[in-house]
Parts: structure tokens; C-alpha cells; sequence
């Protein structure tokens, strides 16, 4: 049993003091300043004890521990604040055995506990394991005055005091701490302060990990931001620096103000923070600052959501058209349908027809219609891929394509766009633009179009597409396969008259700063220059013809000094000199060898004066005139036929080995070719063996087979036109095309005749003059 003595109490606030080490403690409390006063009057001994609760102001038996260490106190003083500063030092350790509190401070009766004094070479192991563990932890903590190890080296052979001091100076939990107080033999004191160090040490790993990447991160941005703002600095010296900000400012004020994906939002992001770091005498900052401008000028979610109604929108179509009635009928029922369903996909459409009937002005009529931006894009001409999807930003002076190009103009994502000229393109080594069209035309696809520059999916199934094209052969199939084909015909002389005054007089007269009353065109004048200046399917020479008469009527106000000009079938000529067209191309007199056939070519129907001449010779076929593979296959097919029907038609039995047989198409220079002619070549064969005249008010057009047949053609209604505008009001067509004569209007209809055909023999009866 240890020692028994009666000493005044101080409860410790969050603190463990072990003996052998020294402390400075601030008393604040009265009764503990009280305790501290009575025990300089005996031996200047106390007893010190952790309470369990720091909280608790005024402590209680069972709210402090049982064990503790009596002290001695070395010094007191007394602070101006009414706190008593002691320096005391840890005698040894006590338990507490009864407690007494008589308000003015406390009173313990306490029992000393007597270290044990086991030795062996497991404590001494383990003593040596504590000390090797506390140098690791002096190295980890770096906080450890040196004499603090002498002490320890001192305690080498007492495990009680190595406990002590060690404990002491750990920055652990005082529950930790007074847990190794507590215990009393030497061995488990040593084993649980082992397990107390090699924890504090991992602790301490784990915080000097955190405090090196934190030290790491911190110097890092602080050297970011002492170059940056060197480059600032000088910068400022180069007067760049302004600009720069400013345009980064811009561009980051920009972002907020408008709507972008989040696609979108994280490329901006990265390409700013990209400028940021960018030298601005360096080739990047434009390439950079160009791309990040297209960027934000795209409309990524802008679209025109006001719809137009139909009644309205059938208003302005017929106001800005004349004719067209299947164009303007499929518009009305893509409306009629947005109407139902606003989220409908919108029609790709392809005009097709010969120039200047009106496929580009339709397009502009139908954006006005439908209230939305217009954009046009010419195609002729293009062999590059890249304009169409665009360069890659890794080649110097990378563009978008026409796509994006055309997108970033009109400002919106639902816009009308014209592709003019399709079936113009062409491919080569650069690469294949039609086919890069089919990913732009696909609704399947351009929900997601990427162009090379942009890198990023645009949303094109917005767009309404219009395509155009004067020859629907040179599309190719997949990309036809993609469109919704609406054919449009030449004009009839009564629909030219009709435009004529109700749009191209108007139109020439402002162009040319005329008012309306200052020039008079009658129609009669209008009918003259179609008829005797005008040979078209469209409209352009007649506007061209409009606009010299414009001109001329324009020199007599200004050289005449007149008020205004009355242009009249009489003096027309005064304006636009001789007619180009006196008479019709085709014979007035039924001719032997000569027959008017009909051809359809991109600029319209047209005629084809067919001649044959038979000569002696060695059976020689001679064709001239810039004819196609197809046109010449037909002719062979046409002398075939006739050798299977020279006895029929009463040919001398060896006229293909003894005769040459000529067959020529006028107007040489330009190229023909198609099968259409093949009935038009058999009946001048014919003709030219036989004697026999063909009919002047006669043409014909239809496709012939070795035993005779008349197979179908296409374009009857311009072939048809042709005819009409010619003079000549009897057609010869194939049986099987009957059906298309709904298709022509109904004022040329009701004026010429259709001879359906099934075979060549009828051709022969109907054409060849008995």
C-alpha cells in the first residue's frame, strides 16, 4: 500500500499531467484558485485530476476521475485579469480515495500508487519499441524541443517514467492519455502506449499527406498566378493586355445572355480557358477567337415559333406566283399538317425543270409565306466535300461549310434553304459533296449534322429544305431517294402573258426608274414579243425583252423630252428591232424525207427536225449531227425494223446493201441523244425509200422496237409545249402515255390533238402521205 495524504483538489479542464514532466496551468475557476492558495500553506503539494466532461463548471466525485497525479507547485503568480498563472511539477500518481467540498475549495484524501518494478527482456523490448516508435513520431511532428528526447533516453530503464514523459508530450485525446495513467503494471502501459504511438503516427501520415498536396496545390496556383500575372504585366507594357480581357469578357457575358447546350457550354469553357493561356502574338489567339466566335453566333436553340395560316399563307403564294399549283399545294398541306402537329419534321423538296420557270423566286414566295428566314446556297460548280461539311480546324484558314455557313446567316434553326443547282455538282479527288448532301437531307440523320470545323451535332430537321435541278438525271439515286420530287413545265404563251402583267412589267419598269404611267405595254404588245422575240421554256428572255423596251422607252422621255410612251404591235420594232422569230421551224409543206420530231432537254420541250437521204451506195448508215450512244442505237433499230417490213412497204429487196442512208439532225452543235426519237427516225427512213411525204402539221415522239412497237417516253407535257409553241397541233404519242395528257394544261389540250400509238404501222398510216 502506498502513502496516505490529505491535499486541496484542482479538476483539470481537458488536460492529463503525468509525473516527471513539468506544466504552466492558468487557474480561473474560484474554488480551484482557492485550492491552489491552501496548498502553498501545506508542503505546496496538490492533487490534479481530468474531470470527464470539460464542460462541467463545477465538478462533482463522480464527474472527475479516480486517478490522478499530486504536484508541487514551483511558482504562482497572479495575472492583472484575475487569472493565477502556476508552474507546477508531477510528483506521482494517486487515487482518489475520498472527496470533500465545503464550497470555499475541494478536499481529497488520496492513496499513492507505487510503480511496480517488473524487469525482463520483454519490458526492455518494449521499452525499446516505444522510443524507436516516439522518434518516429518526433520526426513526423517536427514540434519536440530536444531535451525532450534526453529525458527519454534517460527513462531507458524505467518503463514507468518512459510512459510518463512520452504520454505527456503526445497531441492526442486526454481520454487516451489518462487511460495509460490509469494502468498499473509496467507491461500493459508499455504494450497500450506502443498502440497509442503507432496510431498518432498513422494520423500523422495521413495529415502531413494532406498538408503536402494542399502545400503542392497552393504553390501551384500561386505560380500560375504569379505568371499570369507576369504576362499581365507585360501585356500591358505591349498593350494587348486590354483587348484581350475585354474580348474574353465579351465572349463570357455573351454565354449568359443567350441560351447555348451543355455540349456547347463545355466547349466554350475549354476554348476560353485555352485563350486564356494563349500568347497574343501567337497564330492561335485568331484561330481560337474565330472559333469561339462561331460558336456563339450559331442560333443552337432559336427557331421562328410563330405559325402562319393557311388561308394567309395561300394569299401571298398566288400574289407572288402565277401558276405552280402543285408547289403551292404541297406547301398548304405542310401547313395544314404543322397546324395539327407543331413538332412535324419538315418536307425536303426538289424542283425540277428547265431554267426560268421559277424554281428559285417559288422558294423565296414560300419563306415569305411561311414567315421564315431565307437562305441560298448555289451548288453549280462545287467538287469540294468540304463545302458542304467543312475543313478541319487543323488546316490553316478552316471555315465551316455552306450548311453552317447559311445556318449562322439567317440566325434561326428552322430557316428555308435553298440549294440551288444540284444536279450542277460534280465529284473529283477532293472529294464527294453529293454524297456528303445525304447526311444534310437524311431526317433520319441531320438531327445530329456534324461539320468538320464545328465538331459539334447540329440539329438541321428543323430546316425546310428546297432543293432545285434542271435535269432530274444527274441526281443521283440515293440522294433522289431522300427528296419529294415536284416537276415543274414550261410555260404555255397564255400563262407568259399572265406573268408578264401581273409581275415582269412592274418589275423592269422600277428597274429601270420608269412609274407606271410614263410607259403603256398592251398585251397585244406582250403576245407579240412571246411569239416573234421569245423562244423558252421560262420567262428570262421575255424579261430581258421587257426590260430593252424599258430602256428604249426610257431614252425617248429623257431625249425626246416626253411625258410618256405607248408601245404598240406597230412600233414595237422601233424598240426591239426585227423579229428573231418570223415563222415557225417547222415545214408548212408535207416533204419527202423530213419529219418534225419532239425532244425534252434541260432548257424544255423542243422540236427535232429529222432528214434522211438515200444515195447509191455500198449500205452504209451515216449519222450525223452530235447524236448520244441511245439516238444512235434507235436509228439501227429503226433500219431493222424497216428490213423486217420491206415487202410491206414495197422497198426494193437488196435497198440496205446497194443504198447509204443518211440520217442528219439539224443544229449540229448542240448534243442530243434518248430514245424518244426512234418513230420520228423510222417514219423519215421510210419516207425517203419510198417517195412517199411525210405531214408538216405532224410531230411525234415515241421509242421503236426491232419488230415495230411504240414504247412510252417521258416529258409529253414540255414535249407537248414545244409543239404548240411551234405551230403544230397533231401529236403522235405511244399508246401507254395517255395518261399523262391530265397533266397539260388545259388551254394547250383543248387546242391540239393526241394520236395515241401502239405499233409503227400506224405511225406509217397516220404521218405518211398516200
Amino acid at each position: 500500500m502506498g502513502k496516505k495524504s490529505t491535499l486541496s483538489f484542482l479538476p483539470l479542464r481537458g488536460m492529463v499531467l503525468f509525473p516527471n514532466n513539468g506544466a504552466h496551468i492558468d487557474i480561473g475557476r474560484d474554488k480551484s484558485i482557492a485550492a491552489m492558495e491552501e496548498s502553498l500553506g501545506h508542503d505546496r503539494l496538490i492533487m490534479l485530476c481530468a474531470q470527464k466532461d470539460i464542460e462541467t463548471e463545477d465538478p462533482k466525485i463522480d464527474d472527475v476521475y479516480e486517478i490522478g497525479t499530486v504536484c508541487q507547485v514551483q511558482h504562482v503568480a497572479k495575472l492583472n485579469n484575475g487569472i493565477m498563472r502556476a508552474q507546477i511539477e508531477g510528483l506521482y500518481r494517486a487515487r482518489i480515495l475520498d472527496y470533500r467540498d465545503d464550497g470555499l475549495f475541494i478536499e481529497v484524501d488520496v492513496e499513492e500508487i507505487e510503480d511496480d518494478k517488473t524487469e525482463g527482456k520483454e519490458v526492455q523490448a518494449l521499452i525499446r519499441a516505444c522510443i524507436s516508435k516516439f522518434e518516429d513520431w518526433v520526426k513526423l511532428s517536427h514540434k519536440i524541443p530536444p531535451e525532450v528526447m534526453i529525458a527519454v533516453n534517460v527513462a531507458m530503464d524505467d518503463g514507468h517514467v518512459l510512459c510518463n514523459v512520452v504520454t505527456n508530450h503526445l497531441n492526442c485525446k486526454f481520454e487516451d492519455k489518462q487511460k495509460i495513467l490509469e494502468i498499473v503494471p509496467v507491461k500493459e502501459r508499455l504494450e497500450a502506449l506502443y498502440k497509442l504511438l503507432q496510431q498518432e503516427i498513422e494520423i500523422m501520415e495521413l495529415e502531413n499527406k494532406i498538408v503536402m498536396s494542399v502545400n503542392k496545390q497552393m504553390t501551384k496556383t500561386q505560380k500560375e498566378y504569379y505568371l499570369r500575372e507576369q504576362i499581365k504585366a507585360i501585356n500591358k507594357e505591349l498593350g494587348e493586355d486590354d483587348e484581350i480581357t475585354q474580348a474574353i469578357e465579351e465572349y463570357r457575358t455573351r454565354m449568359e445572355e443567350n441560351s447555348y447546350p451543355d455540349d456547347v457550354v463545355e466547349a466554350l469553357e475549354k476554348e476560353l480557358k485555352r485563350l486564356e493561356r494563349t500568347n497574343p502574338s501567337s497564330p492561335e489567339m485568331g484561330v481560337s477567337q474565330n472559333y469561339i466566335e462561331w460558336l456563339l453566333d450559331l442560333p443552337w436553340e432559336i427557331e421562328n415559333s410563330e405559325i402562319i395560316g393557311v388561308k394567309e399563307a395561300r394569299k401571298i403564294l398566288d400574289e407572288y406566283h402565277y401558276g405552280l399549283e402543285k408547289v403551292k399545294e404541297r406547301i398548304i398541306e405542310y401547313l395544314s399538317i404543322k397546324t395539327l402537329s407543331p413538332d412535324i419534321k419538315a418536307p425536303i423538296i426538289c424542283l425540277v425543270g428547265p431554267p426560268g420557270v421559277g424554281k428559285t423566286s417559288i422558294a423565296t414566295s414560300i419563306a415569305k409565306a411561311l414567315k421564315r428566314k431565307f437562305v441560298r446556297a448555289s451548288l453549280g460548280g462545287v467538287r469540294d466535300e468540304a463545302e458542304i461539311r467543312g475543313h478541319r480546324r487543323t488546316y490553316v484558314g478552316a471555315m465551316p461549310g455552306r450548311i453552317i455557313e447559311g445556318i449562322k446567316n439567317a440566325g434561326t434553326k428552322d430557316p428555308l434553304f435553298l440549294l440551288d443547282e444540284v444536279d450542277k455538282m460534280a465529284s473529283d479527288y477532293r472529294g464527294d459533296p453529293v454524297s456528303a448532301l445525304l447526311e444534310v437531307l437524311d431526317p433520319e440523320q441531320n438531327n445530329t449534322f456534324s461539320d468538320h470545323y464545328i465538331g459539334l451535332p447540329f440539329d438541321l430537321s428543323k430546316v425546310m429544305w428546297i432543293i432545285t435541278a434542271n435535269d432530274l438525271g444527274n441526281i443521283p439515286r440515293p440522294l433522289r431517294d431522300r427528296m419529294e420530287i415536284i416537276m415543274l413545265p414550261s410555260y404555255t404563251e397564255v400563262e407568259k402573258l399572265h406573268i408578264a402583267k401581273e409581275h415582269l412589267v412592274s418589275k423592269v419598269k422600277r428597274a429601270n426608274g420608269l412609274k407606271a404611267s410614263q410607259v403603256n405595254i398592251t398585251d397585244e404588245v406582250i403576245k407579240q414579243i412571246i411569239e416573234k422575240y421569245t423562244r423558252e421554256a421560262g420567262v428570262r428572255e421575255l424579261e430581258r425583252q421587257l426590260s430593252k423596251v424599258c430602256r428604249k422607252a426610257a431614252y425617248k422621255l429623257v431625249n425626246e423630252k416626253k411625258k410618256s410612251v405607248r408601245v404598240t404591235k406597230k412600233n414595237l420594232t422601233d424598240f426591239l428591232g426585227k423579229a428573231k422569230f418570223t415563222d415557225t421551224k417547222a415545214e408548212k409543206e408535207p416533204q419527202v424525207g423530213l419529219c418534225t420530231g419532239l425532244a425534252w432537254t434541260e432548257v424544255g420541250g423542243v422540236i427535232l427536225p429529222v432528214e434522211v437521204a438515200v444515195l447509191k451506195g455500198k449500205g452504209n448508215i451515216i449519222l450525223t449531227g452530235q447524236l448520244g450512244d441511245v439516238m444512235k442505237e434507235s436509228a439501227r433499230a429503226a433500219i431493222t425494223y424497216i428490213r423486217s417490213r420491206s415487202q410491206e412497204l414495197n422497198l426494193p429487196e437488196k435497198f440496205y446493201e446497194e443504198d447509204d442512208i443518211h440520217i442528219h439532225f439539224p443544229e449540229g452543235a448542240v448534243p442530243k441523244d434518248g430514245p424518244s426519237a426512234g418513230i420520228t427516225m423510222a417514219t423519215t427512213i421510210v419516207s425517203a425509200l419510198t417517195g412517199k411525204k411525210v405531214r408538216a402539221d405532224i410531230a411525234m415522239t415515241g421509242e421503236i422496237t426491232l419488230r415495230g412497237r411504240v414504247l412510252p417516253i417521258g416529258g409529253l407535257k414540255e414535249k407537248s409545249l414545244a409543239a404548240y409553241r411551234e405551230g403544230i397541233y397533231t401529236v403522235i404519242m405511244p399508246k401507254e402515255n395517255e395518261r399523262d395528257i391530265d397533266d397539260i394544261s388545259k388551254e394547250v389540250r383543248d387546242k391540239m390533238t393526241f394520236i395515241p400509238v401502239k405499233n409503227m404501222d400506224e405511225v406509217l398510216k397516220i404521218a405518211l402521205v398516200d
